[in-house]
């Protein structure tokens, strides 16, 4: 068992012996859901440590992705130092925020990372900051879907509606100021509303997905066929993509058991979304590293796209498009409510 303080100390050691030798270097810092657990918290083995390393260079590398060090499971990107100045740039990003709105800085060699925390930490929850971070997720709801190409091959096609339908749960969990996690950003927004009293958007938010009455059984038998999926995809992938990290046999335990543990655990409806983009970033590299496979593998995503969302086709996905378009609305009125006054505090 790794508790999230080990995992903290071993990523800054990672940092330490590797990060510091990169070209522009000028520190490291954690984002994502470990971000204000205590250091005595259970770090599940679905779960990993997102290290940011912060480069001054113009053209950082690419994300190194998912490494094992000193037992923990690091997801390791590359920021250049652009995308985090000014810093009320930063405060009004929701991708970016989460992470100064506390002490998650691993090394700060130039002091400029303990700057920016000290002037994000104390306007964080201020409502007006708050909604312009609920503005941004909404922002990428509506670009996403004006990007919505129906010619596109179906896993490109499929990923194009699915990531702004579900990023209508990160306008929800910016207004509850909690971390807009990928995986687990259904259970969390479900947890969000009921603490805030608007239970009753959540099958709203599940409908849209097309999994509110999806069965437990029908989702573990998806998510199998998606385990044989990923590990003959894992196999051939060369080609480099942004997820490539989360195709990789370190990955298998975040994206196969991650999904199991909640399917196990009764939470099957909240498991379909990362099964579905999962099954989609495979094909993806299946089409340009091994179009056979992916040929002899699409029936089982196709069955996993009809039976879990509801989607038989590209041509069906215009009016699901259309359907989160005509919800955005809905949900930023939640938001507006869990915020409250736009006031300052």
């Amino acid at each position: 068992m790794v508790r999230v303080g080990q995992a903290r100390r071993a990523a800054a050691r990672w940092v330490g012996r590797y990060g510091r030798g990169s070209e522009g270097y000028l520190g490291a810092y954690v984002s994502g859901s470990t971000v204000g657990m205590p250091d005595d918290a259970e770090l599940p083995a679905t779960s990993d440590i997102d290290v940011v390393v912060v480069s001054g260079s113009a053209q950082p590398p690419p994300k190194l992705g998912k490494i094992r060090h000193e037992g923990a499971l690091l997801e390791v990107t590359t920021l250049p130092w652009s995308a985090l100045d000014p810093p009320a740039r930063v405060l009004e990003s929701y991708h970016l925020a989460g992470s100064f709105r506390t002490d998650t800085l691993l090394d700060d060699p130039t002091g400029r990372l303990a700057q920016l925390r000290a002037y994000v930490e104390p306007r964080f929850a201020r409502p007006r900051w708050v909604l312009r971070r609920c503005a941004d997720a909404r922002t990428r709801i509506e670009s996403g879907l004006e990007a919505f190409d129906p010619a596109a091959p179906f896993h490109q096609a499929l990923t194009a509606w699915l990531f702004p339908a579900a990023v209508t749960t990160h306008v929800i969990l910016v207004a509850a100021l909690r971390n807009p996690t990928v995986r687990l950003r259904y259970r969390a927004a479900r947890v969000a509303l009921e603490e805030y009293g608007h239970a009753g958007l959540y099958p709203e938010l599940l409908g849209l997905l097309g999994c509110a009455e999806v069965s437990a059984e029908r989702v573990g038998r998806h998510l199998d066929a998606l385990a044989a999926t990923f590990d003959a995809t894992a196999a051939v992938a060369r080609t480099r993509f942004p997820f490539s990290g989360d195709l990789t046999p370190e990955a298998r335990p975040v994206a196969i058991d991650g999904s199991r543990a909640l399917v196990d655990g009764g939470e099957h409806r909240e498991a379909v979304f990362w099964i579905l983009a999962t099954f989609a970033r495979c094909h993806a590299v299946l089409a340009a590293d091994a179009p056979g496979l992916g040929a002899e593998l699409e029936p089982d995503f196709r069955s996993a796209a009809r039976e879990l969302a509801g989607v038989d086709a590209a041509g069906s996905l215009p009016g699901r498009v259309a359907e989160v378009g005509a919800f955005v609305p809905r949900v930023w009125r939640t938001a507006e409510a869990m915020v409250g006054s736009p006031g300052e505090r």
